[in-house]
């Protein structure tokens, strides 16, 4: 199963964007989630097509069944 986090924002457009990260450690909070999300939006190290991020929405954990076929 291959697991990744995905950080869920708002940019200055009122767009969603997604920061999707592999293999997060196992077991983490919300606290934890919302304390890197709200750093990032501090940087404001990213800038997409509309505008800098503004706003953490969500934090999730994605699991997904991958199965090659040979």
């Amino acid at each position: 199963m291959e697991k990744s986090l995905q950080l869920v924002f708002k940019n200055a457009a009122g767009t969603t964007k997604i920061i999707t990260i592999s293999n997060p450690k196992e077991n983490l909070s919300k606290a934890e989630t919302d304390e890197a999300m709200q750093k990032i939006v501090a940087a404001n190290v990213f800038n997409t097509l509309g505008g800098d991020l503004v706003q953490a929405v969500e934090a999730r954990v994605v699991n997904r069944n991958v199965q090659v076929l040979a």
